[in-house]
C-alpha cells in the first residue's frame, strides 16, 4: 500500500472549472473546501492534508482522461474521502468518478460534511438519520448506492466536529472500522 496520508476532498464545481477565475468563488462547495485549506493555513495542527496539493494541477482545457488520471493519482495517496454534500451539489462526471474509484477501487472511508447543517441534531435524531440529510444522498446516486461498502461518518459543518472526524482512526483506510453509517452521538 502506498503512503496514504492525504485527505481527498470531493466537492461539486461547475464545469469547466478554473480555480483562478470568479466562477470558482461562485461555487459554494468549492468555498467549503477552501475553508479547510484556510483552517490549515491558520493552524498547522489542523488535521487536514490536502490530496489536491500532492499532484500537478489540471489545466482548464484538459481532456477527461487527463483529469481522471489526476483524480486517481490523488485518491491513491489518500487515507479517506472528505465529501461536501449540500443543497448546491450536483451529480457531475468528476464527482461520480471520485466516489466510484475512491470507494469501489480504493476502499476509502468517507467523511461526509453537510454545510447546510451546523449541529449534530441537524444530522441525527432519536429516530435516526434526518430525512433532509438522507434526501441529499439522492443528489449523488453513486455515493448513495455504494456508501454501505465503507465506513461513512456524517458530520455537520462545524469546525470542532470536522477536526474530530479528520483525526478519527476509524475513518482512515489503514485502520477503518466496520463498513456502515456513523454519526456523532447526541449529548
Amino acid at each position: 500500500m502506498s503512503n496514504r496520508t492525504a485527505n481527498y476532498t470531493a466537492f461539486y464545481v461547475v464545469e469547466p472549472f478554473s480555480e483562478s477565475n470568479l466562477g470558482a468563488s461562485a461555487t459554494p462547495d468549492f468555498l467549503y473546501y477552501n475553508q479547510l485549506r484556510a483552517w490549515k493555513g491558520a493552524d498547522s495542527a489542523f488535521p487536514f492534508v490536502d490530496a489536491h496539493a500532492k499532484t500537478y494541477n489540471v489545466r482548464d482545457g484538459s481532456e477527461w482522461e487527463t483529469l481522471k488520471k489526476r483524480l486517481h493519482d490523488r485518491l491513491n495517496v489518500s487515507k479517506n474521502i472528505v465529501l461536501f454534500l449540500s443543497a448546491n451539489t450536483k451529480n457531475s462526471q468528476a464527482l461520480r468518478e471520485e466516489i466510484d474509484y475512491g470507494i469501489n477501487t480504493k476502499g476509502l472511508p468517507v467523511i461526509v460534511i453537510y454545510p447546510d447543517f451546523k449541529e449534530k441534531t441537524d444530522i441525527w435524531c432519536s429516530t435516526g438519520m434526518r430525512k433532509q440529510v438522507s434526501d441529499l444522498w439522492d443528489k449523488l446516486p453513486k455515493f448513495r448506492d455504494n456508501m454501505d461498502k465503507v465506513a461513512t461518518l456524517h458530520v455537520p459543518y462545524k469546525k470542532a466536529l470536522i477536526t474530530s472526524a479528520l483525526k478519527d482512526a476509524d475513518f482512515k483506510v489503514q485502520t477503518m472500522t466496520k463498513a456502515r453509517l456513523y454519526y456523532y452521538k447526541l449529548n
